[in-house]
């Protein structure tokens, strides 16, 4: 395919706005599949994402479109997802793109994504072409969505074309918009080989299969690739592209997007922005590549069955193959073996990883607290950063401890806007902006990372009926008054329990944890305190009373000393229990006290 033919572009937008749907008519008219083949979400290939109804991971296809002048057009189009936490998997594939869809449901008009991702197209110089979904809705408002994407993105939207994923109105016309407007590649069809890693999975057939997007020169099966970063070497075994059904082909040309198969047995020579290069030239220039991401969630997992550690080790690193932005390294815990601490973009991340490895891998696993990043500051001049409370310093040495902060921009009809207001100054929240779009709201505050990582996004859909949308950008860290909670049964301290909190909600968040271990532990034959503490200071405090056997059921008649002798029997006995008894805590216990947010 001649290079001036090729458009490489991504559909950005925010979550449910119809980004899938959009892709499938887009193959369905251009014959990527037969009618017979389609079905709905046609790129969403995850169980997960076919049940949950979203993107997680960013999928590409080869459409052949012949255009209105008769020629024959390549466009490789990349379906992106429009979660907040999945925003890298955005950043990814628009790197390997020259154009950008911005798409707009016309019924909602601009959400908070939608300017996440435009912002995101922006910095990587893409050519954006606004487009207008679900036009054939009632409540559709054309001209109003119109005036937003002017006024909140500064596109120009005055003849964004008006489509609807779902019946197909619109999309001839969109194809005919994205060969005319949006960009053909730059590269150098006779340099050396250089070609963009975009993503890369495990394939238990296969082994790693390789999504690249050629820069310069041409990938040839049979070909001597290196891989630069690390160094490793491998021949191109198979090469193709997506329909979406894997088709194969003998060379992919500069500016073509595809994947390769090199035989690749070890994780380890493969980093998603890699550049792959001819081995037989050493002079070749690294692309830029991807920046890297940045975790900002962790927590720990660790298997139900002690044997299964190895193969959760093995399982975290064929997924991370597939998700660069998860990262984990290996931990101890005292009441739960061997495990991972793992870093996530987000609270939603976290949980389809877990869901992933539950499912794919026929894992159980328990998670622990969720928990941020926080910079503890010694009086000795040095800095460590806290992932796990397990890990905190002591208290005399500390001299002040910093956690992170976001700039979180919440947009909503403006009758909600008090509620959300009220729910921001809860979670420690500072007000920065506030603005108007016509009737709907635009609130920017800055907020503690730690305060929105668990329900924050779902109090915001409660308290706005479900119209508001939220995003979110890292800010840097700030000092406050953050303490660790820990949790003591019988005295002891459980360490996978402990947390990090801000002293004013301490108190609470202690209760709520002793409260729900009280229902969550079995009683025992003797009497079990469970406390909360902050250091030495006990905050919070729930009992667990001891079974009690009917000593004095003998005992028909005769003077009340014999009961009470008894009855002062069974109370050493308890007390002596106590002392020497363990408390056996079911892991039951551990998940569902964990789940406390």
């Amino acid at each position: 395919m001649n290079q001036k033919n090729i458009r490489n572009f991504s559909i950005v937008a925010h979550i449910d706005h119809g980004k899938s749907t959009l892709s499938d008519r887009l193959i369905e008219i251009t014959g990527g599949l037969q009618s017979r083949e389609m079905k709905a979400q046609v790129l969403d290939s995850m169980d997960i994402e076919r049940e949950r109804g979203i993107t997680i991971k960013a999928q590409t296809v080869r459409l052949n479109y012949t255009a209105s002048d008769g020629q024959q057009y390549q466009l490789n189009l990349m379906d992106t997802p429009g979660h907040v936490d999945f925003s890298y998997e955005v950043s990814r594939s628009l790197a390997a793109c020259e154009g950008a869809l911005v798409l707009v449901d016309a019924t909602q008009g601009v959400q908070a994504q939608t300017l996440a991702n435009a912002y995101l197209a922006l910095d990587n110089d893409l050519e954006m072409l606004p487009v207008l979904n679900k036009i054939d809705l009632p409540s559709s408002d054309v001209d109003g969505t119109r005036a937003q994407i002017s006024d909140v993105i500064g596109l120009d939207a005055s003849n964004a074309l008006c489509v609807s994923g779902k019946t197909g109105d619109g999309v001839p016309e969109l194809l005919e918009e994205i060969v005319q407007k949006l960009p053909a590649p730059s590269g150098d069809e006779n340099a050396p080989t250089r070609a963009l890693l975009v993503d890369s999975w495990y394939d238990s057939y296969l082994g790693v299969v390789v999504l690249v997007r050629v820069v310069d020169g041409k990938l040839s099966r049979g070909q001597k690739v290196k891989f630069l970063a690390t160094g490793a070497e491998y021949v191109v075994d198979k090469i193709g592209y997506f329909t979406p059904k894997m088709v194969d082909a003998n060379e992919l040309n500069t500016g073509e997007i595809g994947f390769i198969i090199t035989g690749m047995k070890t994780i380890h020579d493969c980093r998603v922005g890699d550049t792959i290069a001819d081995a037989r030239i050493n002079t070749i220039e690294a692309l830029p590549g991807f920046k890297p991401s940045i975790p900002v969630v962790f927590s720990s997992f660790f298997p139900v069955a002690a044997d299964d550690y190895p193969a959760l080790r093995e399982s975290a690193e064929k997924l991370a193959l597939n998700d660069a932005s998860f990262h984990f390294t290996t931990e101890k815990s005292s009441a739960l073996g061997f495990g991972l601490r793992c870093g996530f973009l987000g609270l939603l991340h976290m949980e389809i990883i877990s869901e992933r490895l539950t499912r794919e891998f026929n894992l159980t696993l328990i998670n622990t607290v969720p928990s941020v990043l926080y910079k503890v500051y010694l009086r000795d001049g040095t800095i460590v950063d806290l992932e796990n409370p397990a890990d905190m310093p002591d208290i005399t040495k500390i001299s002040s401890i910093e956690e992170p902060w976001v700039r979180a921009t919440i947009m909503m009809p403006d009758k909600y806007m008090g509620a959300i207001m009220s729910l921001c100054s809860e979670r420690r929240g500072v007000q920065e902006n506030i603005s108007y779009v016509g009737n709907r709201a635009v609130l920017v505050y800055q907020l503690p990372l730690a305060e929105i990582v668990f329900d924050f996004y779902d109090r915001v859909k409660s308290l706005s009926s479900g119209y508001a949308s939220f995003d979110y950008v890292l800010q840097g860290y700030q000092a406050s008054d953050l303490v660790k909670v820990s949790i003591l049964v019988n005295d002891e301290n459980v360490e996978p329990l402990s947390f990090m909190c801000h002293r004013q909600f301490a108190e609470k968040r202690g209760r709520q944890i002793v409260e729900k271990l009280k229902d969550l532990i079995p009683r025992h034959q003797f009497k079990i305190p469970l406390q909360a503490a902050i250091g030495g200071k006990i905050i919070a405090r729930e009992t667990i009373a001891a079974y009690r056997k009917d000593v004095t059921a003998k005992c028909y008649g005769g003077d009340i000393t014999r009961k009470r002798k008894l009855l002062e029997k069974q109370k050493e006995g308890k007390k002596r229990m106590r002392t020497f008894g363990n408390v056996e805590i079911p892991q039951s216990a551990f998940i569902n006290a964990l789940k406390v947010s």
